[in-house]
């Protein structure tokens, strides 16, 4: 079995810092996979590693800055065979529709595969939608909110958590499969895995043409800290079950 996980490169959030007025500087920030993206790394490990003879390909798209040798052995140590990355800076901050396209044309180099795995979402922005648009460049059925997946002769079976229900799917092969955090819990590279990682391929190239977002990002800022009121109530007074629903509800809104 061939799989391919697409993976995100984000800033480290704890090294990102606000400014007075809300803007937010990643110039100190390092280089590291989405936390969304080690799941699904982890789930394709698990299933290759359950599947003899398959192979798991991680690919990516950033800006140069993301071709850092730290950054690819961590991502090589954790079950990954191969890795294919664009690295470049026409890259940068890419929508889900260009990221998609690019995705797509790394796949075509990969050659075949039989399941795509990608994040719930990314760790900064959060859209969920490159799994779906992935999807469609590739002309393949598409999944999501997967807890566990199960292959068969030419199928998976997928287990999908909803708001309120479980719902058991079976999609063809090949198709794309969008994992939730709590498919498989990220394993913690040792060092024997990092000096393996070292000399696994690792495929980095420019982007073959200028990468183009058809959304506008107008602006990007910290949302402001409130004051807390520092309302306290007895939960055996008169109301306070109440008062405090009402507040709950409220902040909601």
């Amino acid at each position: 079995m061939n799989i391919i996980v697409a993976i995100k490169v984000v800033a480290d959030d704890q090294d990102i810092q606000v400014a007075a007025d809300g803007s937010l500087d990643m110039s100190k920030a390092k280089p590291v996979v989405s936390a969304y993206d080690l799941n699904a790394i982890e789930a394709a490990a698990k299933l290759a590693e359950a599947n003899e003879g398959s192979k798991v390909c991680a690919i990516t798209v950033g800006p140069s800055s993301i071709d850092d040798s730290k950054l690819k052995k961590n991502i090589l140590a954790r079950g990954v065979d191969e890795l294919f990355m664009v690295a470049d800076d026409s890259a940068s901050d890419l929508d889900s529709y260009a990221t998609a396209e690019v995705l797509a044309a790394e796949i075509a180099k990969v050659g075949g595969y039989d399941l795509v795995l990608c994040g719930d979402g990314s760790a900064d922005n959060y859209a969920q939608q490159v799994d779906v648009q992935l999807a469609c460049r590739l002309d393949v059925p598409s999944v999501n909110g997967a807890v566990s997946i199960e292959p068969a002769t030419s199928s998976f079976t997928v287990t999908r958590r909803l708001e309120d229900v479980s719902e058991v799917v079976e999609v063809p092969a090949p198709c794309v499969i969008a994992v939730t955090p709590e498919i498989a819990l990220p394993r913690i590279p040792g060092m024997r895995d990092i000096l393996k990682a070292g000399k696994k391929p690792m495929n980095v190239e420019p982007a073959a043409s200028p990468c183009e977002n058809v959304t506008e990002v107008v602006e990007v800022k910290a949302p402001k800290q409130a004051a807390r009121k520092l309302e306290v109530k007895n939960a055996s007074d008169d109301g306070a079950i109440e008062w405090f629903s009402a507040a709950l509800k409220s902040a909601l809104q």
